[in-house]
């Protein structure tokens, strides 16, 4: 059944080369893309029979703009759905970009509209993307869009009330990571093409990672990410190979290895499985020399995916909020100086 499995995804793959090449083509529908708050819930109800998959519903107090197309490849639309406070205050707003999780090949960005309702309520505009997932685009191209999220959100900053020195980047699993690195390369040209024809900056102030790994080449990751019975794992197909064929990617795409001066604030926000925030620690231990702010919390005897579920959701936002609050809190008091 792998090997059918494969055969086909192998044959998707080739057909949508085939018409991106007749430019005929504007969004990817991939019929294995399963990772749903509804699938993922069903996986975990077994163990956690006290779980609800949380909300989608869009409150009073937050404005809902779906289906915005914030960069395009040719015919290629990715888009972004946002949600404001509708609050009247004619102060600009801190805004956040989420990157959804799904092992780089799946998952959608409707994952994110809980939590990024519940930022918008907290006084935040927030940002659920749509990207390439590797069964359409592999590594880099997922960070390419996200940088583009994030220049398009600071573009726009004044339409939608947004301050533009205080965005920050957030993901969870899968999208932990491309956040990390994303943030973690702050100005480097070759994670941003855009850079060249744009004099918007893509820089984020902030990085929240929510379960997401920090170091591909680790021992302790490769366990899983470079599993030979998974042929190709997860990460394996996004870089086009297993760890001994390409390891010069899965080094580049590892966050740990960018740690600098100027790496922005990182929220680590994990589960109690070790496994999807591994290299979160011994990152942690390169930031202290320059002094960069961290938090690590993790929610207690939780699943992965948490965030997409109560009672788990209103927590995490809670400590998003609250970490964002403070960093940006601590931008405006240096800025006064």
């Amino acid at each position: 059944m792998t090997y059918v499995n494969n055969i086909l995804r192998f044959t998707m793959v080739v057909m949508f080369a085939a018409l991106i090449g007749c430019q005929s083509i504007t969004h990817f529908n991939d019929p294995t893309n399963t990772y749903t708050p509804e699938t993922t819930y069903q996986k975990l109800i077994g163990e956690y029979p006290f779980i609800d998959i949380a909300s989608r519903a869009v409150p009073e107090t937050v404005q809902e703009i779906k289906n915005i197309t914030y960069v395009r490849y040719g015919e290629r639309a990715l888009k972004l759905d946002l949600y404001l406070p509708k609050a009247t205050s004619t102060q600009q707003k801190a805004g956040i970009v989420f990157v959804h999780g799904g092992g780089w090949r799946a998952g959608y960005r409707t994952n994110f509209t809980p939590m990024a309702i519940g930022l918008a309520k907290r006084g935040y505009v927030a940002a659920t993307i749509s990207y390439r997932l590797s069964p359409e685009a592999q590594y880099p191209a997922a960070i390419h869009d996200a940088k583009a999220a994030i220049r398009w959100l600071r573009k726009h900053a004044k339409k939608y009330g947004i301050n533009p020195e205080q965005i920050a980047v957030g993901g969870g699993s899968a999208g932990g990571q491309i956040a990390n690195l994303v943030g973690v390369t702050n100005g480097l040209e070759k994670f941003d093409p855009q850079t060249k024809s744009s004099d918007v900056s893509s820089a984020v102030q902030a990085i929240v990672n929510i379960d997401g790994l920090s170091d591909f080449t680790s021992e302790a990751a490769r366990i899983h990410e470079d599993d030979p019975r998974k042929n190709p794992s997860a990460a394996g197909f996004w870089f086009g190979g297993r760890y001994a064929e390409k390891t010069a990617l899965w080094h580049e795409a590892s966050p740990i290895f960018y740690v600098n001066k100027n790496t922005p604030p990182i929220l680590f926000l994990i589960s109690a499985q070790e496994r999807f925030s591994v290299g979160h620690k011994e990152m942690i231990e390169k930031m202290k020399p320059f002094g960069t702010p961290y938090q690590v919390t993790q929610i207690p005897d939780s699943p992965h995916s948490f965030w997409l579920f109560d009672p788990w959701l209103q927590p995490s936002v809670e400590i998003v909020a609250k970490f964002l609050d403070q960093q940006f809190k601590t931008m405006r008091s240096d800025n006064a100086r």
